[in-house]
């Protein structure tokens, strides 16, 4: 990569400075950096640099066009948006892993083969495990072991399906995947966890609340958008993404409405508007992926600014239900004002940034005469009013006074917050901005009557709802149940179980079992043992067999 600097490189290099400064110093480097990316990747030119071979494999480490420009463009915004609201925090490796957090999810968009694109997704698990386990308490750690084992999962099943696509194409480039059969439905589903789609998406809400306050920034742009990248790279116009993209919009909502948590009601919200990118790729039409690209982006923003919102509440106060807050409007008249912003954004108001991208995914909808996808995404869009526009701020600033009275948010939170808001406004007045970045032509136009007066109907209709009902939507001091049971409870219960009754016998057993294993491993090096390079010599049925093997140990002595 001589031609160019790849911008995953600067990061890496300033966190690694980040590590051993402290002070004003570490925050002026920090700041520097992220300005520099800035610079750095709105001047990137198009083309593939630094292309290579490696044990007879192509590789392409950084591809730059239009589709990975607009991904990177936007992460590099949010990284300098995160490292000024994160100014505050005395925490060295914080700061350091949100750094090479940002520089593995560009070194994802940036990949031009799914070799390159596999390692840069492992770093991504690493280094943003980190932002969860720095909140320093049980749940943090309990909740980042838990998204380390399921991404752990979900990296075996993704590496196989890379290798399986290798032995059947003959190609690791990164472009629209060839349907070949198990390695297509392996790569697909290693994305699709990542991006949250049910049931493999409880890991998102079980996480990013547990996470400290600056670091959900980080964690609710980057790990789910660089999968909506992948799929609109790898996965356009598969149909099965139409409808687990319906279920995700839809599946958010309604865990949002048991959510008592407010960044746990947040994040359910990724999970629904992910949904929306995610059916906008399996449509497939220009329009429809158009929509997915845009939409992203202006989620990323959107998002990012009701997490710092609710983190900035969370830091003044300490307090995270909606149970527990209430009436602190007079005291953070900043902060809501700027929270609202976000929320009129993620609700598609008109003249905010999410009504210019979310409408066109629902418009490539009614365009491509999918009468039940409209319909249903127009319901979702609905709900997210109703709980990230209404319940949450209703019940959080106002409501029920608790006796609260906690300072306004720190500067560089509210400077943090008025950049995001900034980008919400504008995109909104002006998408053309946004739609010249877009990886085919827009002739797409937001503003119509008709698109303007459906949504105001829905908005309208919604509010009036919200307030008929305002005494049976408020929060709950409950939790609800999603699929992380399975490994949460179930798992653990029957580990436990089989201890309790199977005693000695239990543990027999397993020394039995690691006696056959060591032959079996002994047995299987006699035959395809490293003659040469070991990677190129054992067959690819039992490289994956033993993957699974391990992910299978892991698990047992996690529970046992």
């Amino acid at each position: 990569m001589s031609e160019v600097l790849h911008p995953s490189i600067l990061l890496f290099t300033g966190a690694l400075v980040v590590a051993v400064l402290r002070g004003r110093l570490q925050q002026g480097v920090m700041l520097l950096v992220a300005a520099a990316l800035i610079w750095l990747v709105f001047s990137l030119p198009s083309g593939v640099f630094g292309a290579t071979e490696f044990l007879g494999i192509e590789l392409s480490p950084m591809r730059v066009d239009k589709l990975s420009l607009v991904f990177a463009s936007v992460f590099a915004i949010i990284t300098l948006v995160g490292a000024i609201y994160a100014l505050h925090v005395k925490d060295t490796p914080q700061h350091v892993a949100a750094l090479m957090y940002a520089g593995s999810a560009l070194g994802v968009v940036f990949a031009g083969d799914l070799v390159t694109l596999y390692v840069f997704w492992e770093l991504m698990v690493f280094t943003s495990v980190w932002l969860i386990w720095c909140r320093r308490n049980p749940a943090s750690m309990a909740a980042g072991f838990r998204y380390l084992l399921v991404h752990a999962l979900g990296g075996i099943v993704l590496l196989a399906g890379i290798i399986l696509y290798y032995l059947d194409a003959g190609t690791v480039q990164f472009a629209e995947i060839e349907n070949t059969g198990l390695a297509f439905y392996l790569i697909l589903i290693g994305f699709l966890l990542n991006a949250a789609v049910p049931p493999l998406g409880a890991w998102l809400a079980d996480a990013y609340p547990e996470s400290t306050v600056t670091g959900a920034i980080f964690l609710s742009a980057l790990t789910t958008k660089t999968a909506v990248y992948t799929l609109i790279r790898g996965f356009p116009g598969t149909e099965l993404l139409v409808w687990l993209g319906v279920v995700m919009a839809l599946w958010g909502v309604v865990y949002a409405v048991l959510a008592n948590d407010i960044r746990r009601l947040l994040a359910y919200h990724i999970i629904s508007q992910v949904g929306y990118m995610v059916a906008g790729v399996g449509m497939g039409t220009i329009m429809a992926l158009n929509g997915a690209a845009s939409h992203a982006f202006t989620h990323i923003l959107y998002k990012a600014l009701l997490f710092m919102g609710a983190g900035a509440v969370i830091h003044m106060t300490g307090r995270a239900k909606l149970t527990e807050l209430g009436g602190i409007y007079r005291y953070m008249p900043v902060t809501f004002l700027l929270y609202m912003i976000g929320a009129f954004s993620i609700s598609a108001f008109p003249l905010f940034s999410g009504f210019v991208s979310k409408t066109m995914v629902v418009e490539a909808a009614a365009l491509d005469q999918r009468a039940w996808v409209w319909l249903l995404l127009s319901l979702a869009s609905a709900g997210t009013f109703l709980h990230t526009g209404l319940k949450l701020p209703w019940f959080t600033f106002f409501g029920p006074d608790r006796g609260l009275k906690p300072r306004e948010a720190p500067l560089n939170m509210l400077v943090a917050m008025g950049i995001a808001a900034f980008f919400c406004v504008f995109i909104g007045i002006y998408p053309q901005w946004l739609y010249a970045m877009m990886p085919a032509t827009v002739e797409y136009q937001a503003y119509t009557s008709g698109h303007i007066l459906w949504e105001l109907q829905l908005l309208l209709f919604t509010g009036v709802g919200f307030f008929v009902l305002l005494k049976h939507v408020g929060g709950e001091p409950k939790i609800s149940v999603d699929t992380d049971w399975v490994y949460r409870k179930a798992m653990p219960a029957i580990a436990g179980g089989i201890q309790r009754v199977g005693g000695a016998a239990w543990q027999a057993m397993l020394g039995t079992l690691m006696h056959k294993l060591t032959a079996l491993v002994t047995s299987v090096s006699a035959h395809h043992g490293p003659q040469g390079i070991l990677a190129r010599t054992w067959p690819t049925g039992s490289m994956v067999l033993w993957v699974a093997i391990l992910l299978a140990a892991s698990l047992l002595i996690y529970y046992l």
